[in-house]
Protein backbone atom coordinates (compact mmCIF):
# COMPACT_ATOMS: atom_id res chain seq x y z
CA UNK A 1 0.00 0.00 0.00
CA UNK A 2 1.26 3.38 -0.64
CA UNK A 3 2.49 5.62 2.39
CA UNK A 4 0.10 8.06 1.42
CA UNK A 5 -2.68 5.76 2.25
CA UNK A 6 -1.15 5.01 5.62
CA UNK A 7 -0.85 8.22 7.14
CA UNK A 8 -3.40 8.88 9.28
CA UNK A 9 -4.40 5.22 10.22
CA UNK A 10 -0.51 4.92 11.72
CA UNK A 11 -1.52 8.60 13.56
CA UNK A 12 -4.73 6.76 14.95
CA UNK A 13 -2.65 3.95 16.32
CA UNK A 14 -0.21 6.53 17.92
CA UNK A 15 -3.27 8.46 19.07
CA UNK A 16 -4.59 5.90 20.66
CA UNK A 17 -1.19 5.36 23.55
CA UNK A 18 -1.83 8.24 24.74
CA UNK A 19 -5.58 7.30 25.34
CA UNK A 20 -7.72 5.03 27.96
CA UNK A 21 -10.78 5.67 25.52
CA UNK A 22 -10.53 4.92 21.25
CA UNK A 23 -14.31 5.39 20.85
CA UNK A 24 -13.87 9.14 21.91
CA UNK A 25 -9.91 10.37 21.43
CA UNK A 26 -9.23 8.96 17.98
CA UNK A 27 -10.03 10.77 14.94
CA UNK A 28 -11.26 8.74 11.80
CA UNK A 29 -8.55 8.07 9.43
CA UNK A 30 -8.54 10.44 6.14
CA UNK A 31 -7.78 8.43 2.86
CA UNK A 32 -5.81 11.32 0.71
CA UNK A 33 -5.39 9.26 -2.09
CA UNK A 34 -6.87 6.25 -3.03
CA UNK A 35 -5.22 4.90 -6.19
CA UNK A 36 -7.04 1.84 -8.16
CA UNK A 37 -3.60 0.86 -9.01
CA UNK A 38 -3.23 -0.26 -5.26
CA UNK A 39 -6.12 -2.85 -5.35
CA UNK A 40 -6.42 -6.29 -7.04
CA UNK A 41 -9.07 -8.43 -8.41
CA UNK A 42 -9.39 -10.76 -5.57
CA UNK A 43 -9.95 -10.95 -1.96
CA UNK A 44 -7.82 -13.96 -0.86
CA UNK A 45 -6.64 -12.56 2.83
CA UNK A 46 -6.36 -15.33 4.70
CA UNK A 47 -9.27 -14.12 7.57
CA UNK A 48 -11.44 -12.47 5.30
CA UNK A 49 -12.03 -14.44 2.22
CA UNK A 50 -14.49 -13.78 -0.54
CA UNK A 51 -14.57 -16.11 -3.10
CA UNK A 52 -17.57 -15.61 -5.69
CA UNK A 53 -20.36 -18.28 -5.25
CA UNK A 54 -19.79 -18.87 -1.33
CA UNK A 55 -22.35 -18.38 0.40
CA UNK A 56 -22.44 -18.91 4.54
CA UNK A 57 -25.31 -19.21 6.72
CA UNK A 58 -25.48 -17.93 10.20
CA UNK A 59 -28.14 -17.94 13.32
CA UNK A 60 -28.15 -15.01 15.43
CA UNK A 61 -29.61 -15.63 18.76
CA UNK A 62 -30.85 -12.33 20.70
CA UNK A 63 -31.84 -12.34 24.52
CA UNK A 64 -33.75 -9.07 25.28
CA UNK A 65 -36.72 -8.17 28.16
CA UNK A 66 -36.98 -12.01 28.60
CA UNK A 67 -37.77 -13.05 25.20
CA UNK A 68 -35.33 -14.90 22.60
CA UNK A 69 -35.23 -13.87 18.85
CA UNK A 70 -33.89 -15.97 16.18
CA UNK A 71 -32.02 -14.27 13.32
CA UNK A 72 -31.57 -16.19 10.25
CA UNK A 73 -28.45 -14.73 8.02
CA UNK A 74 -27.24 -15.42 4.56
CA UNK A 75 -24.25 -13.86 3.29
CA UNK A 76 -23.38 -14.69 -0.29
CA UNK A 77 -20.52 -13.35 -1.97
CA UNK A 78 -21.47 -12.45 -5.81
CA UNK A 79 -19.56 -12.54 -8.78
CA UNK A 80 -20.80 -9.18 -9.17
CA UNK A 81 -18.62 -6.27 -8.58
CA UNK A 82 -18.48 -2.25 -8.53
CA UNK A 83 -16.63 0.79 -9.16
CA UNK A 84 -16.13 3.29 -6.56
CA UNK A 85 -13.17 5.79 -6.68
CA UNK A 86 -12.12 3.93 -9.63
CA UNK A 87 -11.71 1.03 -7.46
CA UNK A 88 -13.33 -2.63 -8.36
CA UNK A 89 -14.96 -3.75 -5.50
CA UNK A 90 -16.81 -6.88 -4.89
CA UNK A 91 -20.21 -6.91 -3.80
CA UNK A 92 -21.79 -9.13 -1.14
CA UNK A 93 -25.15 -9.38 -0.53
CA UNK A 94 -26.23 -10.30 3.30
CA UNK A 95 -29.98 -10.97 3.91
CA UNK A 96 -31.69 -11.24 7.54
CA UNK A 97 -34.74 -13.00 8.23
CA UNK A 98 -37.15 -13.23 11.32
CA UNK A 99 -39.70 -16.04 11.41
CA UNK A 100 -39.14 -16.28 7.66
CA UNK A 101 -39.61 -12.48 6.96
CA UNK A 102 -36.63 -10.42 5.56
CA UNK A 103 -35.85 -7.59 8.25
CA UNK A 104 -32.39 -6.49 6.58
CA UNK A 105 -31.31 -6.51 2.63
CA UNK A 106 -27.67 -5.51 2.27
CA UNK A 107 -25.49 -4.67 -0.36
CA UNK A 108 -21.95 -4.37 1.12
CA UNK A 109 -18.48 -3.41 -1.10
CA UNK A 110 -15.05 -5.25 -0.68
CA UNK A 111 -11.82 -4.67 -2.08
CA UNK A 112 -8.26 -6.15 -1.37
CA UNK A 113 -4.68 -4.07 -1.76
CA UNK A 114 -1.49 -5.14 -2.93
CA UNK A 115 -0.68 -5.51 0.76
CA UNK A 116 -3.28 -8.15 1.70
CA UNK A 117 -5.65 -5.62 3.61
CA UNK A 118 -9.32 -5.71 3.10
CA UNK A 119 -11.11 -2.39 2.62
CA UNK A 120 -14.74 -1.49 3.15
CA UNK A 121 -16.17 1.01 0.64
CA UNK A 122 -19.76 1.25 1.82
CA UNK A 123 -23.06 -0.82 2.04
CA UNK A 124 -26.35 0.03 0.11
CA UNK A 125 -28.59 -1.45 3.04
CA UNK A 126 -32.74 -1.38 3.96
CA UNK A 127 -34.53 -2.23 6.96
CA UNK A 128 -38.04 -3.55 6.85
CA UNK A 129 -40.36 -2.93 10.17
CA UNK A 130 -42.91 -5.61 9.35
CA UNK A 131 -45.66 -2.57 8.98
CA UNK A 132 -44.56 -1.56 5.36
CA UNK A 133 -41.52 0.84 6.54
CA UNK A 134 -37.91 0.94 4.83
CA UNK A 135 -35.06 2.17 6.13
CA UNK A 136 -32.17 3.22 4.29
CA UNK A 137 -30.09 4.52 7.38
CA UNK A 138 -26.42 3.28 7.35
CA UNK A 139 -26.23 3.00 3.86
CA UNK A 140 -23.18 4.86 2.32
CA UNK A 141 -20.43 4.78 -0.51
CA UNK A 142 -16.54 5.40 0.21
CA UNK A 143 -15.80 9.40 -1.84
CA UNK A 144 -20.08 10.70 -1.64
CA UNK A 145 -20.80 13.18 1.39
CA UNK A 146 -17.39 13.06 2.95
CA UNK A 147 -17.71 9.21 3.97
CA UNK A 148 -14.45 7.38 3.93
CA UNK A 149 -13.29 3.57 2.99
CA UNK A 150 -11.84 1.89 6.08
CA UNK A 151 -10.20 -1.48 6.93
CA UNK A 152 -12.23 -4.41 7.68
CA UNK A 153 -9.46 -6.79 7.76
CA UNK A 154 -5.45 -6.32 8.03
CA UNK A 155 -2.99 -8.46 5.72
CA UNK A 156 -0.97 -9.63 9.06
CA UNK A 157 -3.38 -8.87 12.39
CA UNK A 158 -0.82 -9.75 14.68
CA UNK A 159 1.09 -6.76 13.35
CA UNK A 160 -1.65 -4.23 14.71
CA UNK A 161 -2.74 -5.89 18.09
CA UNK A 162 -4.19 -2.93 20.29
CA UNK A 163 -4.13 -0.63 17.69
CA UNK A 164 -7.78 1.15 16.88
CA UNK A 165 -8.89 1.49 13.70
CA UNK A 166 -11.44 2.17 11.44
CA UNK A 167 -13.92 -0.31 9.31
CA UNK A 168 -16.29 2.58 7.88
CA UNK A 169 -16.74 6.38 8.41
CA UNK A 170 -19.51 8.28 7.37
CA UNK A 171 -19.72 11.26 10.00
CA UNK A 172 -22.78 10.42 12.32
CA UNK A 173 -24.11 7.60 10.06
CA UNK A 174 -21.64 4.90 9.73
CA UNK A 175 -18.58 5.02 12.43
CA UNK A 176 -17.67 1.36 12.96
CA UNK A 177 -14.17 0.95 14.50
CA UNK A 178 -12.25 -2.27 15.37
CA UNK A 179 -9.06 -3.36 18.06
CA UNK A 180 -7.15 -6.52 17.37
CA UNK A 181 -7.58 -8.40 20.68
CA UNK A 182 -5.26 -11.47 19.58
CA UNK A 183 -4.88 -13.91 16.63
CA UNK A 184 -4.93 -16.98 18.70
CA UNK A 185 -8.45 -17.42 19.86
CA UNK A 186 -10.31 -20.70 19.88
CA UNK A 187 -14.13 -20.54 18.47
CA UNK A 188 -16.67 -23.29 18.66
CA UNK A 189 -19.85 -22.99 16.78
CA UNK A 190 -22.33 -25.10 14.96
CA UNK A 191 -19.81 -25.21 11.81
CA UNK A 192 -16.56 -26.57 13.49
CA UNK A 193 -14.29 -25.77 15.97
CA UNK A 194 -11.64 -23.12 15.21
CA UNK A 195 -8.22 -22.31 16.76
CA UNK A 196 -5.58 -19.50 15.95
CA UNK A 197 -8.66 -17.26 15.14
CA UNK A 198 -8.28 -13.29 14.67
CA UNK A 199 -10.35 -11.72 17.70
CA UNK A 200 -11.60 -8.53 17.49
CA UNK A 201 -13.50 -6.27 19.41
CA UNK A 202 -15.65 -4.00 17.57
CA UNK A 203 -17.50 -0.71 18.56
CA UNK A 204 -19.02 2.25 17.14
CA UNK A 205 -19.17 5.79 18.94
CA UNK A 206 -22.95 6.22 17.48
CA UNK A 207 -23.89 3.53 20.03
CA UNK A 208 -22.29 3.65 23.37
CA UNK A 209 -22.39 0.94 25.47
CA UNK A 210 -22.55 -1.73 22.99
CA UNK A 211 -19.05 -3.87 22.22
CA UNK A 212 -18.63 -7.47 19.96
CA UNK A 213 -15.85 -9.59 20.11
CA UNK A 214 -15.67 -11.09 16.64
CA UNK A 215 -13.45 -13.96 15.64
CA UNK A 216 -11.69 -14.75 12.11
CA UNK A 217 -10.92 -18.24 11.23
CA UNK A 218 -7.92 -19.14 9.14
CA UNK A 219 -9.13 -19.79 5.46
CA UNK A 220 -12.84 -19.20 6.23
CA UNK A 221 -13.96 -15.68 7.77
CA UNK A 222 -16.30 -14.83 10.25
CA UNK A 223 -17.17 -17.61 12.56
CA UNK A 224 -18.62 -15.90 15.67
CA UNK A 225 -19.87 -12.84 16.86
CA UNK A 226 -20.49 -12.06 20.74
CA UNK A 227 -22.11 -9.03 22.49
CA UNK A 228 -20.19 -8.82 25.58
CA UNK A 229 -21.61 -5.68 26.35
CA UNK A 230 -24.71 -3.28 25.82
CA UNK A 231 -27.10 -6.77 25.25
CA UNK A 232 -26.89 -10.18 24.70
CA UNK A 233 -26.25 -11.66 21.53
CA UNK A 234 -24.55 -14.08 19.54
CA UNK A 235 -24.32 -14.83 16.00
CA UNK A 236 -22.74 -18.41 15.00
CA UNK A 237 -21.61 -19.77 11.44
CA UNK A 238 -24.02 -22.90 10.90
CA UNK A 239 -22.69 -24.11 7.62
CA UNK A 240 -20.96 -23.21 3.89
CA UNK A 241 -21.79 -23.44 0.79
CA UNK A 242 -19.65 -23.46 -2.48
CA UNK A 243 -21.28 -21.81 -5.83
CA UNK A 244 -21.91 -24.33 -8.93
Amino acid sequence: MKKIEWIAIICCGLLSACSKDPVEKISPQTILNINPENYVGVINNKYFPLVPGKTFYYRNTIVEDGETICQDITVCVTADTKVILGVICRVVHDVVKEDGQITEDTYDWYAQDKEGNVWYFGEDTKSYDGEGGISTEGSWMAGVDGAEAGIIMHSNPAEHIDEPYYQEYYKGKAEDQAIVLDVNSMAKVPYGTFNNCVRTKEYTALEPGVTENKYYAPGVGLVLTVMVEGGKEREELIKVTEGK
